[in-house]
């Protein structure tokens, strides 16, 4: 049984279906889901998850994101990036001081609209598909954390920066709203995520080198352990007993120095039982039970 992480650089003209559906053919495993949807020019670090490390997505995808991104400014785009329709062009009449002067609002909590052109369900369709229709939706601001916004380059009209965000947080949004702040408007002209949660791009992989692993029968050696999807969550060793308990559900009381609300629990084996989470002092519930290995 197939059970871990495969740390993927998506490369660009592909959704991050295409790639799930790719590992699932390399794999021979129908159990495949993937930690956070790439737009299909986007490249860069896609987790993974393979076999019952997909109960595992949840904590995966909350994680803090890196990205590198070009801003193009003076065109406005429909879905807010360079694979849309440009609906407005203005003269580039920007310099770096402006550049830093707007900068600072888009840093810490900010309310952001989601493009018309995402994956986001509104009236039981995605937003995506009411765009196709022609359909404008009224979109609910959605608050977002942006930890780090950075300049790399400006070469008028592109702006090179880096950003770390939260989970949920639409860069193309972002690019836009900085177009629309510095007067002139502006599209996501190119977008490589640098990290993904737990997950870095030097731990990634080509399509095409798994391709390659595949053929030479080794490919199971780029899978990481279903931890890795947890990052740096603290983890205990259960009981034989403890592990019984935690197997039927039941909430277990564990003597431990960690104060996180979630941790992981080992068998003496080192493999991975469960994700608990704090119910009172020293009492925890599994939120999430893997199967045992052979399983």
């Amino acid at each position: 049984m197939i059970n871990g992480v495969l740390v993927v650089d998506k490369p660009a003209g592909v959704t991050s279906h295409d790639v799930v559906d790719q590992v699932r053919r390399l794999t021979g495993t129908r159990r495949v889901g993937h930690t956070g949807t790439l737009d299909p020019m986007a490249t860069g670090v896609l987790g993974i998850l393979l076999g019952p490390a997909t109960r595992l997505a949840q904590f995966a995808t909350a994680g803090e994101k890196q990205y590198w991104a070009i801003l193009r400014l003076g065109q406005t785009t429909d879905s807010y990036d360079a694979d849309g329709k440009i609906v407005d062009e203005k003269s580039v009449d920007v310099d770096l001081e402006a550049i830093h002067s707007v900068l600072p609002r888009f840093r810490g909590a900010v309310a952001q609209l989601p493009p018309m052109v995402s994956a986001i369900r509104v009236n039981g369709k995605r937003l995506y598909e009411h765009a196709r229709q022609g359909e404008q939706i009224q979109r609910t601001p959605r608050s977002v954390t942006i930890f780090r916004l950075a300049i790399l380059d400006w070469v008028s009209p592109d702006l090179t920066f880096e950003v770390s965000c939260s989970a949920g947080t639409y860069v193309r949004s972002l690019a836009h709203d900085i177009g629309q702040a510095l007067g002139c408007g502006g599209h996501l002209r190119a977008l490589r995520r640098t990290a993904s949660g737990p997950f870095k791009l030097e731990q990634s992989h080509s399509l095409e080198n798994l391709e390659q692993m595949q053929a030479q029968g080794h490919l199971l050696s780029a899978l990481l352990p279903p931890t890795a999807a947890l990052g740096s969550m603290p983890g205990v060793i259960a009981s034989a007993d403890q592990e019984r308990a935690l197997r039927f559900g039941q909430v277990v009381s564990l003597e431990t120095s960690h104060t996180s609300d979630l941790i992981q629990a080992h068998g003496a084996n080192g493999d991975l039982i469960a994700v608990l989470q704090r119910v009172d002092d020293g009492t925890y519930r599994p939120v999430v039970v893997l199967p045992p290995s052979g399983d």
